[in-house]
C-alpha cells in the first residue's frame, strides 16, 4: 500500500494504521482500511468526535500519563496497579523526558543490569517496561517492542515464602488483641486461607450459616467457608459501621491492600517476622489443613486452590510429616523383629 493511497494525515506502520498529524496524539484506526466504517472513523476523527488528545511532546512523562488512562491499565487488579505505578514513577524518575521511541533494546538491558543486585525489582520493572512499551507500540510511537524477549535475571538465592512458626502467630495475636484491624485482618487470612485481596473485599453479608462465601478474584470459583472459633471470636468484637468487615481508619470503606500491608508490617518488625508475610498466612491455612489429616480435596475445598497448588504449599510439612510416618513404620518394625 503505497502512501499516496491512504487520505491525508494517514499512515501506514508495521502493526496497522494510524491517524498521525502534528500536535497530536497518534490514534490506531479499529477498522479496515478502505470499509465503509474506516471512512466514517476517519470523518469523526477529523470532525472532531473522536479527536486525539493533543500533546506537546513524545516523552516517558507523557507515555506514563497516557498508559494511565488506557483500557489495559483501568483492568488490572487493584493491588497489580499499585505495584505498577512503583515501577512507572521509577521510570518517569530517570528517563521522564526522553522520547521513548529512541529506546534500544541494549538500553532496557543495561537498564536491567543496573539493577541486578536487587533481582526482583530488576525483574519486574522489566516487566512493567515490557508492558509500558507495548502501549507505546498501540500508540503509533514506535514500531516494536525493545523490552520483547529480554531475558529476566535469575537469582539462587530466592528465598522461598513459608507459613507463619505458631510461636510467631501466638506473638502476632499477642501483640494485636481482639478488636484491631490487624488481628481481624489475621484472622479472616489464617481462618479462611484467602489471598488478602479477597479477605480486604469481604463484607458482612457475605456471612451466611455460620460460614463465609466468597469468589475469588484470580480463579472465579465461588467457595463457602465455614468460621473457625478463633475468627469469630474476632468478628464478634469487630465494627459495623460499613458494609465492609475490614474498613478504612474512617471506617467508610474497605481497608486498602498498600494500608494493610503497611499496617501489617509493622507488626511483623515489632514481633521479628519480617521473614514471613500477608502471603505467607494462606500458607498457615494449608499446612494447618494437612497437618489435622485432611486429604489435598479437603484443603483445596477450603482455600480454592489447584492440586499443584496444594502441593507447593504445603510440601515442606507434607515431607516432615510423611518423614515422621516413615520413621515411626520403621521403628515398629524393628521391634516386631
Amino acid at each position: 500500500m503505497a502512501k499516496r493511497e491512504l487520505p491525508k494525515y494517514v499512515y501506514r506502520q508495521r502493526n496497522g494504521i494510524y491517524f498521525q498529524r502534528r500536535g497530536w496524539a497518534s490514534q490506531k484506526f479499529k477498522n479496515e482500511f478502505g470499509s465503509p466504517e474506516f471512512w466514517k472513523e476517519y470523518a469523526d476523527i477529523l470532525g472532531g468526535k473522536e479527536k486525539p488528545q493533543r500533546v506537546t511532546s513524545r516523552n516517558f512523562r507523557a507515555l506514563v500519563k497516557s498508559y494511565h488512562k488506557s483500557p489495559k491499565y483501568a483492568r488490572l487488579k487493584t493491588r497489580t496497579a499499585l505495584d505498577y505505578d512503583k515501577y512507572l514513577e521509577f521510570f518517569v524518575s530517570i528517563m521522564g523526558d526522553a522520547n521513548p521511541a529512541a529506546m534500544k533494546r541494549k538500553d532496557v538491558i543495561r537498564m536491567r543490569d543496573s539493577n541486578a543486585h536487587k533481582v526482583y525489582f530488576a525483574n519486574y520493572s522489566l516487566r512493567v517496561l515490557r508492558v509500558l512499551m507495548e502501549h507505546c507500540v498501540d500508540l503509533g510511537w514506535r514500531e516494536t517492542n525493545p523490552a520483547r524477549g529480554v531475558a529476566e535475571l535469575k537469582s539462587e538465592t530466592v528465598k522461598q515464602r513459608e507459613p507463619w512458626p505458631r510461636e510467631l502467630l501466638d506473638a502476632f495475636r499477642e501483640a494485636c488483641p481482639l478488636g484491631t484491624r490487624e488481628r481481624l485482618v489475621m484472622e479472616l487470612c489464617v481462618c479462611t486461607g484467602q489471598r488478602i485481596g479477597d479477605v480486604l473485599e469481604m463484607r458482612w453479608s457475605d456471612i451466611q450459616e455460620g460460614a463465609i462465601v466468597l469468589q475469588q478474584n484470580k480463579t472465579k470459583k465461588v467457595l463457602w467457608v465455614p468460621i473457625l472459633p478463633e475468627l469469630q471470636a474476632a468478628l464478634d468484637v469487630a465494627k459495623r459501621n460499613s458494609v465492609f468487615i475490614v474498613t478504612n481508619e474512617r471506617g467508610t470503606n474497605s481497608w486498602s491492600y498498600r494500608g494493610a500491608s503497611h499496617a501489617v508490617r509493622e507488626v511483623r518488625k515489632k514481633i521479628g517476622a519480617l521473614d514471613y508475610d500477608i502471603h505467607s498466612w494462606r500458607y498457615n491455612a494449608a499446612c494447618e489443613l494437612l497437618e489435622a489429616g485432611c486429604e489435598d480435596d479437603l484443603i483445596a475445598a477450603v482455600t480454592g486452590q489447584s492440586p499443584a497448588m496444594v502441593l507447593h504449599y504445603t510440601k515442606k510439612v507434607r515431607q516432615r510429616l510423611r518423614a515422621i510416618q516413615a520413621q515411626r513404620m520403621r521403628t515398629e518394625q524393628k521391634q516386631n523383629v
